[in-house]
C-alpha cells in the first residue's frame, strides 16, 4: 500500500471518528435536555428524584385498590365466570 493510500485511509478514519464524536455530543446534549425536562416535570408533580421508586409503588397500590373497589361495585351477576 502506498503512502498516499495510507494517508487517505487515515483521513477517512479521522473523519469517521470526528463524525462519531459529533453524534455522541449531540446525543449527550439531547439526553441532558431530556433529563432536565424530566426533573422539571418531577418537581412540578412534587416528587423528588430519590423518592421516585416509592412514589411508583404508592401509585401502583392506589391503582390496585381502586380496581378492587371498582370490581366490588359491579354486581356479581354481570361478571362472567370463565
Amino acid at each position: 500500500m502506498s503512502v498516499e493510500q495510507q494517508l487517505t485511509q487515515i483521513k477517512k478514519a479521522i473523519d469517521k471518528a470526528r463524525d462519531m464524536r459529533y453524534r455522541a455530543e449531540a446525543k449527550l446534549e439531547e439526553l441532558e435536555n431530556q433529563k432536565s425536562r424530566l426533573l422539571a416535570e418531577l418537581k412540578e408533580l412534587g416528587v423528588k428524584p430519590e423518592e421516585l421508586d416509592q412514589e411508583i409503588q404508592r401509585l401502583e397500590k392506589e391503582i390496585d385498590l381502586s380496581l378492587k373497589e371498582t370490581w366490588e361495585l359491579i354486581p356479581k351477576e354481570l361478571i362472567e365466570n370463565e
